[in-house]
């Protein structure tokens, strides 16, 4: 577990009456992230939450930093929970996972025209690989170019990978009474696509069927 976790104390981030007022599911739920693993090399942050997604939410920032260099951030993102205890149709349930991820690419990854779909695989093969049941996903994924003039054209052009991603967390026995989603394998499958982006070897196993973005420095902060 990455020694920079920050605490989620109950109510985190909930502008609809936190602390004790939290709903027990929503409590539950934000002590899994706390006993989430992730690498050493993901260093979380909390972040003020989102006020009108809905009643109750918390939100990280997570930033993945060279294993080399623990100055150099290779990717960064975003992780937002959700909770509306009267569920949202658009949801189908009543816990959402939002999502943000990004870093550089190199100049010969930015034209593979299957990167938008290998980059979403990611996810979705994190998630699978942590048994995170979930439903009702969508995202895009964005390849952004920049280049650079005047006083900045000795700058080289500068590709960025972006996943945005949500979907929702299913219990692993929806049969099971107060069953609920495990937040924890949810914020681990996360932290895994973030180092994947980022470059970095799978964290056991020999890695033979894993394909990683050439580890690259230089994703701006969030």
């Amino acid at each position: 577990m990455a020694a920079a976790r920050p605490r989620m104390t109950e109510g985190s981030g909930s502008p609809g009456g936190g602390g004790e007022g939290a709903p027990l599911p929503f409590q539950r739920a934000m002590a899994a992230l706390d006993a989430a693993h992730t690498r050493p090399e993901v260093q979380l942050s909390a972040l003020p939450a989102p006020k009108r997604l809905a009643p109750f939410s918390c939100a990280l920032s997570a930033a993945v930093m060279d294993p080399e260099d623990d100055s150099a951030e290779l990717a960064d993102g975003r992780f937002v929970l959700l909770h509306d205890p009267s569920g949202q149709e658009s949801w189908q349930g009543t816990f959402r996972v939002v999502t943000l991820a990004r870093t550089d690419l190199e100049p010969e990854m930015a034209g593979d025209p299957l990167l938008p779909e290998v980059t979403w695989s990611w996810l979705t093969g994190a998630l699978e690989a942590q048994s995170a049941a979930y439903s009702d996903s969508s995202g895009t994924v964005t390849r952004s170019g920049s280049s650079y003039f005047g006083g900045l054209d000795e700058r080289p052009p500068q590709t960025e990978l972006e996943i945005r991603a949500s979907w929702t967390p299913r219990p692993d026995d929806p049969a099971a009474p107060d069953a609920l989603p495990d937040l924890s394998v949810h914020l681990t499958a996360w932290s895994e696509l973030l180092c994947q982006c980022a470059g970095l070897p799978p964290e056991s196993g020999d890695g033979s069927s894993v394909v990683s973005l050439p580890k690259r420095r230089g994703p701006q902060p969030l």
